[in-house]
Order: C-alpha cells, then sequence, then structure tokens
C-alpha cells in the first residue's frame, strides 16, 4: 500500500474526530499542513484522569444541575467522591444517551426502551449531545495547546478552519446525522450557514474501523487483489458487521460488498441481563436494595466481565465489606459468587446474535470472505473471542483481533476516512424512491382494483396516486458521487403554484424486490426526508386543458446523490437546450435541515 501523501491544500486545517460511544468516547485529529504528510493522533489527556495519562478514551457520562446546566462530564463525572456530591446538590446522572438517538427500525426487543436510563426533564437527545461535543472540543482544545510546541499559536492559526468527523453506528440514518449535525451546531463548533454544514462530515464506525485496520498494518497480508475482509465492531451499544473487497492494491481501493449491519447487542446488553438476574437472585436478600445492586452493577460491568473466559471457572462481583455475607445467594466477604454458566447467560444471546449477523453478511456478500477482524470494546472480552473463533473455525473464517487498542479504531479511522477515503463504493441498505400518480391504464387489473382513487388533473390525465417509484433499490453498489434522479411534472392553473416544490423520499423495507403501490403494505413505507426546492427558475409551460382553461406544466428532475456516507439532493431542468441545476434542501421530520 502507497504510503500517506502530502497534504496538497493551500491552509493549514484541522480535522477532529469525534468518537462518541454509548459507553466510551474518544478523540483524533491531524493537523493538516500543506506539502506536509499528516500525522493522525489522538487525545490522550482528558481532565479527571491525569492519573491514567495514555488513555484514549473517557465515559460517556453527565451530571446536569437542576437548572438544566452541566455540572461535570466524562471522567471529572465518575471522581470518587461524586456519588455524594450529587445526592447532596440533587444532581441528574445521564448515562448511555447515545442510544436515545437511535432509529426506532433498531428497537428489535420491546423492552428495550425500559432498558435505557432516561434523558434529564426538559433535555433533548440533541441537547445532550451538543453540550457532550461541546466538552470534547473544549478538551481538544486544551490537549493541543498543551501539548504540542507553541500550542496556543497553533490553535489561533486553525480557527475557523475546522474540520470534524462524526462517527455513527451503520444502523443510523439522515435523521440521526441531521440531528448530530444540529448537536455541533448548538456546540458552537460549527456556524449555521451551508459552509458551515458542509465542514461536519460522517462516516459508519465500521467504515471507521476498516480504515483504522488498514493504516495500522493490521490487514497487510490479506490486502492483495480481490481479497474480502469483514468487520465487527462490538461496542457498547451496537455490533456493527460490515464487509468489504481491496479491489486494487496500488492505489488502494475498497469496495462494499455487502450491506452494512447494525444489532443492538453490544457491551450494555450484558449489564441489563446481569442486572435483571441480580435483581431476580437478591429479592429476598438483604442485599437485594437498590444501593448494592448499584455498586454490584458498577463492579460488573468495570471488572467481572472484563475477565471472564470460561464456563468452568466461577466469577466474582465485589460489592461490600468482609463483613458482608448471605450463603444462601452465595455472597461471602463482600463478594457475590456466580457460576460460569449463570455468566454465559449474559453473553450467550449477544454471541447468538453476532453470529446470525455475520452468517447473513457472509451469505449476502457479493465476493467470499475468509477473514474477520474483531474490534471496539467487547471485542477484549475474552470469552467472546474464544466462543467466536470457536463457532467460525467451522465455517473456514479465520477471526483476527488487534492487540492493542481497539478502542483507538472508531476515532483515529474517522481522522483516515477524512484523508483517505478507502471505500469507493457501498450497498444501498433500504430501496429509495418516491409516492408518485400512476397514468390510469384501464388494461391494468392494479389500476382498475383502485378506480375509486381517480385523480383528473387539470390536462384532463387521470392518475391513480400511491404509486411507489423506486429511484435506487436495496443491495444496489454505488459508487462515491454517483447520481440517480427522479422525473417530475406538475400541473396547476396558477402559475405561481409552481415556485416550489417538495418531494418526499420513501424507504421501503419490505421483502419484495419491486414494491409497487404503498397501499399493500403501508407499514414498510416509511418516509426519509422530504427534499425542498425553488423550482422559480423551471420553465413553466402554458397549455390548454380539454375545458378550454389554461394550465401550466413543469419538468423538472430532484437528483440524489448516494455513495457518501450522506445523502444529498439538487434539481435539474432542461432550458433551451442546456441543463441547468439548483440547490435542494433535505428536511428530515423534526425540521432538522441539510442545505445543498
Amino acid at each position: 500500500m502507497a504510503p500517506p501523501r502530502p497534504y496538497q491544500g493551500s491552509v493549514r486545517k484541522l480535522v477532529i474526530a469525534m468518537d462518541i460511544g454509548t459507553t466510551y468516547s474518544g478523540v483524533a485529529y491531524t493537523i493538516l499542513d500543506p506539502g506536509e504528510v499528516p500525522k493522525i493522533q489522538g487525545v490522550t489527556r482528558f481532565p479527571g484522569q491525569e492519573n491514567a495519562a495514555g488513555d484514549s478514551k473517557i465515559p460517556s457520562i453527565l451530571y446536569y444541575r437542576q437548572d438544566g446546566t452541566v455540572h461535570s462530564v466524562g471522567a471529572e463525572a465518575a471522581q470518587p467522591g461524586m456519588e455524594l456530591e450529587a445526592e447532596d446538590e440533587g444532581l441528574v446522572f445521564v448515562s448511555w444517551f447515545k442510544l436515545h438517538l437511535r432509529p426506532q427500525t433498531l428497537d428489535s426487543e420491546g423492552i428495550w426502551r425500559l432498558d435505557l436510563p432516561p434523558l434529564p426533564a426538559g433535555k433533548s437527545v440533541t441537547d445532550v449531545f451538543a453540550d457532550f461535543m461541546r466538552y470534547l472540543f473544549a478538551c481538544t482544545e486544551r490537549y493541543i495547546t498543551q501539548t504540542h510546541a507553541n500550542g496556543e499559536s497553533l490553535w489561533s492559526s486553525v480557527k475557523d478552519r475546522f474540520e470534524f468527523v462524526l462517527s455513527h453506528p451503520n444502523g443510523w440514518e439522515g435523521l440521526q446525522q441531521g440531528k448530530m449535525r444540529q448537536a455541533a451546531l448548538m456546540a458552537g463548533l460549527i456556524p449555521d450557514t451551508p459552509g458551515g454544514h458542509e465542514r461536519v462530515h460522517f462516516v459508519t464506525e465500521g467504515e471507521a474501523s476498516l480504515h483504522f485496520c488498514i493504516r495500522s498494518g493490521l490487514t497487510a497480508d490479506i490486502i492483495t487483489d480481490g481479497q474480502s475482509v469483514m468487520i465487527v465492531d462490538a461496542g457498547g451499544g451496537t455490533v456493527d458487521i460490515s464487509s468489504y473487497s481491496f479491489m486494487s492494491t496500488s492505489p488502494l481501493c475498497v469496495e462494499e460488498i455487502a450491506s452494512a449491519d447494525c444489532i443492538m447487542q453490544g457491551s450494555t446488553r450484558l449489564n441489563v441481563r446481569a442486572e435483571r438476574f441480580l435483581k431476580e437472585r437478591l429479592k429476598n436478600s438483604a442485599y437485594g436494595n437498590e444501593e448494592d445492586i448499584k455498586t454490584m452493577l458498577d463492579s460488573f460491568d468495570k471488572f467481572t466481565k472484563l475477565i471472564f473466559k470460561d464456563a468452568k471457572d466461577p466469577a466474582y462481583i465485589k460489592f461490600g465489606s468482609m463483613k458482608c455475607n448471605d450463603p444462601k445467594v452465595n455472597i461471602r466477604r463482600g463478594q457475590l459468587m456466580l457460576t460460569g454458566v449463570e455468566m454465559e447467560s449474559f453473553y450467550k444471546p449477544s454471541l447468538e446474535a453476532i453470529l446470525k449477523a455475520i452468517q447473513s453478511q457472509r451469505q449476502a456478500a457479493s465476493r467470499p470472505v475468509s477473514t474477520i477482524f474483531l474490534v471496539g470494546g467487547l471485542a477484549a472480552s475474552p470469552w467472546l473471542y474464544a466462543n467466536l473463533q470457536h463457532a467460525l473455525e467451522p465455517l473456514s473464517l479465520s477471526l483476527s483481533r488487534p492487540d492493542t487498542h481497539t478502542n483507538k479504531a472508531v476515532a483515529e479511522g474517522g481522522v483516515s476516512f477524512y484523508l483517505e477515503h478507502f471505500v469507493s463504493a457501498r450497498i444501498i441498505k433500504v430501496t429509495y424512491g418516491v409516492i408518485v400518480g400512476a397514468e390510469f391504464d384501464p388494461r391494468d387489473p392494479e389500476h382498475r382494483a383502485r378506480i375509486h382513487k381517480k385523480v383528473i388533473r387539470p390536462s384532463g390525465r387521470a392518475i391513480i396516486p400511491d404509486s411507489f417509484s423506486p429511484i435506487l433499490t436495496k443491495g444496489t453498489r454505488v459508487r462515491e458521487n454517483e447520481e440517480r434522479s427522479e422525473s417530475f411534472m406538475k400541473e396547476s392553473r396558477e402559475v405561481k403554484s409552481l415556485s416550489t416544490m417538495s418531494a418526499e423520499i420513501i424507504g421501503y423495507r419490505g421483502l419484495k424486490r419491486d414494491p409497487r403501490w404503498v397501499d399493500l403494505e403501508p407499514e414498510c413505507f416509511t418516509t426519509l426526508c422530504t427534499v425542498f426546492a425553488d423550482t422559480s427558475q423551471v420553465f413553466k409551460v402554458p397549455r390548454i386543458g380539454p375545458n378550454g382553461n389554461v394550465h401550466y406544466v413543469q419538468t423538472f428532475d430532484v437528483v440524489l446523490i448516494y455513495g457518501l456516507t450522506e445523502l444529498q439532493a439538487q434539481i435539474k431542468w432542461m432550458e433551451n437546450g442546456e441543463e441547468k441545476r439548483g440547490p435542494a434542501k433535505i428536511v428530515y421530520d423534526d425540521g432538522i435541515e441539510l442545505l445543498h
């Protein structure tokens, strides 16, 4: 693989990648100096964990005051004595806030919503993201100014020239990206202008992990033309599964070969299962109170689940003093003993879901996959790694796990994504399309069955509404900046009504290869976003209708630009034989806007 190239820009920039995880978060960055080869670095010193210099992540937690202001964030919110201070001051603790942003399509378990710790009263998930981003940005500024020679001068030289890369799970879509961009705006990271919006870039956690594996040399032995690899990023909230093929090595060109998958089976699910188990086990014990169970869960999360290896061995959760004993529930000298089989019960549902997703990904892949890289926080679990390896061996799948620093994978991979864009083609995850009126055809039985819905246009044309017109079908491979368009014809007796347009972009998530009618399975169609555009410049043709009245006809195309990790839109039309284009605005269902 060719070495990194010098930065070709004319001015210095700072690229900051934020990996805001369900349980832990990190930041990586690079300073782009003209003519210099960029160096990817991590922020490895955060307030509250100065004694752990070199640690590249902080807990994704916050404390809020009763008036809604932020009291403390990250490692500072996990300091000894914080719980007592929180109790005295009435502070509100927030964790796992990232999962409040997930798409509803990922709610595979009916009880999932009940498992999530609530957000503070009066705070939206976007508010919390903004507060956390603001903190990470301040930590990045402090680290750079204190670590680099002439750090203050360096920081001043890149002000207003920041580029941000925000990573997110494979299963998140445009609405989630829009809210993250809105959070960056609220945090003061970018100005509220089209240019400011464009300074925020998105990358899936799977693709960021691929970039990390490539740049760390982990894929060196398999980067031969045509070889393929699967990335399993097992994090705190989600497990992201992505498959890629190395199409060429010089220059390095990678293509996605299966639609990226995302399952809600990260390490937090182990905590949820452990909590249910403890509450049931200790319901008749003196140690079944809320405070002791909370202490047990904290010990389980930080120690027990990280070192558990084998069902043959018992596991211990330390929570109290030497005087804490209850032999009926296996509590002795302040430690609760769990059998290895009991411990396995917390892991097995996640293991089974990961294996099922790997099999599904393998079957969907357009090229055979022989190597899997396991990264993310949960990858450190010796039990998960050993059992995945055991299950994958009969399938001739080789499982590898980087020895160190997998918790840096997404943040550093995000910077690499900005610099290099190894992935040139991606697989569409849902079918995109629009709902249109189909011109009535009396010979078509589907049209005849819907004749009661028939609408007459000013031109006299009869149309049947609720027809679905696919623009791009699920499973299609699209290249970066590839365009697809849908033609629109609007008719109106009032010329003024043709000055603007809006078109809902619909996602189809059903099983049909060629869905045509929304009313057959309405639950499978959801609005992904709405495209708005100014069409006042698009030519309007006057025509005479069958009743002699004048009406106006306007034709144009809505252009969707795919292949990046974010959907973009434009409109185009013909004028005197020349193609014209105009900007379009993508609006998500809660008013989040993306300008182009």
